[in-house]
């Protein structure tokens, strides 16, 4: 098709998005609720996703050109209007936003799976590739580390999906460019600092996207295997097929379809094809800049690059901004790069991408010259004069120039990205109160900053008068529970035992084996019984003493379930314990904390 000119080369070039969305309930939790959203609205944009406490919108393709900008902030803001109409009948609403700052381990299960064939098929194919269980390791400021059971993980991350149509003679120029630009396109547009209440990378979905569909085993030999999640490995030389049978020799197939398409009758009867093996397979390949090939409502062939690198948020005007400065570049690059392929090595591009997804707009990165330099000033004086000539070139109405590019130099100017709001927010409210209200605070300022539409950099950190409902009742054990647990072994003496609980100021310590199972509990009330007893009490072991088998509870428990085992066994203290082994710990003290937040939230509300 490419050879025989199948694709109009001065076709209008159009622009398209895709809306991700976190359903969420009043306690700003996510709210698996998709399926009968989806039953009872009236718009044929929305549809489904991997969770069912996410929804999709796929925007209508643009011209590229006069005020498609304004246009599509307009469309996304009807969009979500519908979206809350409908989803308040079920007592949910929305937020948009990369990863959901309030997301658990326990929403992830197979039962939050959207209950339709392919995703199925896509957690089974997965699953058969590399085995049952996974482990989730990212470090940041924070540190995870954690087993999982599924590609469930795949489904915290929220993406704002931005299309751009590329002429057949100009996809690898353009290709490369968007390659070199991702690094400061996703630096001033993250907003995924936090998972599971860890800070983490500036873009998190990064390292969990690659992470959490990774299909590749570890080996004993140094054999190297590409991930699925992908930002590749060399410029792109020839066409798009170079990137498309990288995909097919690297990438098993995972998903298949039972339409038949005999595509050479096709083309030899000059009918489009859809190219359904093609397409299908490149959905399961998820390079950060995604070839695309399409049918226009025209029924000509297209090919586009689709941007992944968007986080969804954090509103709307700060979506369409972002992607006005992307297509901004992508439209303007000539004049001042031509090619960079040829000004540039691949390694810097990747190596900047990676750094800039890790520390966001606070990162250095090589570019042009040999030169490295901070990206705040890269885009101030070197990345907007270019974006701004690329769309004076498409036509694009002066107001919509001013209104969102300006956006993206007053939030390079200040440094206030969605990632440093957020930490910047996190930091000041853990000096107030618990991780659980702390996200919860953090998520409600996002739906009311949302809700009036108002950009990012004009946001006010995050504060406990931005919660407008808690229901501490809905609190699950891991939650609030402490993780940051200190332990002993059976055979340790007493002695050291009482160090560390003085130490430390324990009234209780649990009792784990070297492979972290709980094997039994000591408390500070039979520490100080034992040594009244007996003046050689100091030798004796933790095993000779210790309850052998503790009351435990799991940390999907609600807090209301936690406290009714604590007051019908008269105890103090809950080892938390998933799959046998330790994961924290609930005593008292916690749920003075939860009573403590409590009370400030009914004060600052009175």
């Amino acid at each position: 098709m490419l050879n025989e000119g199948w694709f109009p080369e001065n076709d209008v070039i159009h622009i398209g998005a895709e809306q991700e969305i976190c359903l969420i309930d009043n306690h700003y939790k996510p709210a698996p609720k998709a399926m009968q959203i989806l039953d009872n609205i009236e718009n044929e944009k929305f549809t489904t996703e991997l969770a069912k406490f996410n929804i999709e919108a796929n925007l209508l393709p643009k011209e590229f050109t006069d005020k498609c900008f304004s246009d599509l902030e307009n469309e996304i803001l009807d969009v979500l209007r519908d979206l809350a109409r409908v989803a308040e009948n079920y007592h949910v609403s929305y937020v948009l936003t990369g990863i959901l700052p309030t997301i658990r381990k326990f929403d992830l299960e197979l039962e939050n799976l959207t209950p339709l064939e392919r995703y199925r098929a896509l957690m089974e194919a997965i699953s058969n590739l590399r085995g049952k269980i996974f482990e989730l390791k990212i470090n940041g400021l924070d540190e995870l580390n954690i087993k999982y059971d599924s590609a469930m993980l795949e489904s915290c991350n929220t993406s704002f999906q931005v299309h751009l149509q590329v002429h057949p003679q100009e996809f690898v120029s353009k290709y490369n460019a968007s390659q070199a630009f991702a690094a400061p396109v996703i630096a001033i547009a993250s907003n995924s600092p936090m998972l599971f209440g860890r800070r983490l990378w500036h873009e998190t979905r990064v390292a969990l996207f690659q992470q959490s569909i990774d299909t590749r085993i570890t080996s004993e030999h140094l054999r190297q295997r590409s991930p699925r999640v992908t930002f590749g490995n060399v410029w792109l030389k020839n066409s798009i097929l170079d990137l498309y049978k990288e995909d097919i020799v690297r990438f098993r197939v995972m998903l298949m379809t039972d339409e038949e398409e005999d595509v050479l009758e096709q083309l030899k009867a000059g009918k489009i094809p859809k190219l359904k093996a093609l397409t299908i397979h490149n959905s399961t390949v998820y390079r950060w800049n995604r070839p695309c090939y399409g049918i226009s409502p025209n029924g000509k062939p297209h090919l586009r690059i689709e941007n992944r690198v968007f986080p969804s948020g954090p509103t709307p005007i700060d979506e369409v901004a972002n992607a006005a400065f992307w297509l901004g570049l992508m439209a303007g690059y000539k004049d001042e790069y031509r090619d960079f392929s040829e000004i540039m090595d691949f390694d810097d591009v990747k190596t900047n991408f990676v750094s800039a997804a890790f520390s966001g707009i606070d990162s250095k990165i090589s570019w042009t010259g040999n030169k490295k330099i901070p990206i705040s000033e890269l885009i101030i004086n070197e990345l907007l004069p270019v974006a701004r000539n690329g769309l004076k070139l498409q036509k694009i109405h002066d107001e919509d120039i001013t209104r969102y590019l300006d956006i993206i130099e007053e939030r390079a100017e200040s440094r206030q990205t969605g990632s440093n709001w957020i930490l910047s927010s996190f930091a000041r409210l853990s000096k107030e109160t618990n991780r659980e209200e702390t996200s919860i605070a953090i998520t409600s300022a996002m739906v009311k900053n949302q809700k009036v539409n108002k950009p990012l950099h004009q946001w006010e950190l995050a504060s406990l008068d931005d919660i407008l409902e808690w229901h501490p009742a809905s609190i699950l054990v891991e939650e609030f529970m402490t993780t940051d647990v200190f332990t002993v072994h059976k055979n340790d003496i007493l002695e050291f035992v009482a160090e560390i609980m003085d130490w430390q100021k324990l009234r209780y310590i649990p009792v784990e084996d070297e492979k972290g199972k709980l094997t039994g509990l000591v408390t500070s009330r039979m520490l100080l019984r034992k040594f009244s007893q007996n003046d050689s009490a100091k030798s004796i072991s933790v095993g000779d003493i210790m309850i052998k088998d503790p009351i435990c509870i799991k940390p999907e428990a609600t807090i209301y379930e936690a406290l009714n085992v604590l007051k019908k066994n008269g105890i103090g203290c809950l080892p938390v314990v998933k799959n046998d082994k330790l994961v924290g710990v609930v005593s008292e003290n916690n749920f003075l904390n939860i009573t403590d937040s409590l009370l400030k939230f009914i004060v600052h509300k009175s």
